[in-house]
């Protein structure tokens, strides 16, 4: 029975990857993208990072099939401030559409949660948790850390 749970949560989970996508570039021209979305930092502290095992995450996509996902956010040896720019708009494009992903997979917990299906709602929240906030989450640490090397070009 949790076979088929966490088989059918990672399925909702990879189709809500394309949810996102299409909602990010629905809204991706807007102020709300640009103003706001754009420079989201939910933990702004390192330590709390290696807390919750935003570090595990990290291995998995450079150490696993995940780090050909994205081939856009790669810095090459030499690197100027443009290639920087264009690293974060791309991480934050990945960060934002983990972001819609993750509220669409709400949903179906919502929906689990009333129907009182509670080891279906807990394990999909948990699939959720792993690969659309976690992700999100490390795209906004990356974030923080290319900002630092966009302000040491800039001086």
């Amino acid at each position: 029975m949790i076979i088929k749970y966490i088989s059918f949560s990672i399925s909702i989970v990879f189709f809500s990857f394309i949810v996102g996508m299409i909602i990010t570039a629905l809204i991706k021209k807007t102020n709300f993208y640009n103003n706001q979305l754009s420079n989201l930092n939910f933990i702004k502290n390192e330590l709390t990072n290696n807390i919750i095992g935003i570090g595990v995450i990290k291995w998995i996509v450079r150490n696993t099939f995940f780090k050909f996902l994205n081939q856009k956010i790669k810095i090459e040896r030499k690197i100027n401030i443009t290639d920087l720019k264009n690293i974060r708009n791309e991480m934050t494009k990945s960060e934002i559409d983990h972001l819609f992903a993750f509220v669409f997979v709400l949903i179906f917990i919502t929906i689990l949660y009333f129907k009182q299906n509670y080891l279906f709602a807990t394990v999909m929240l948990l699939v959720n948790i792993a690969m659309n906030l976690y992700p999100s989450l490390l795209q906004q640490q990356n974030k923080r850390r290319i900002d630092k090397l966009i302000f040491k070009f800039k001086n």
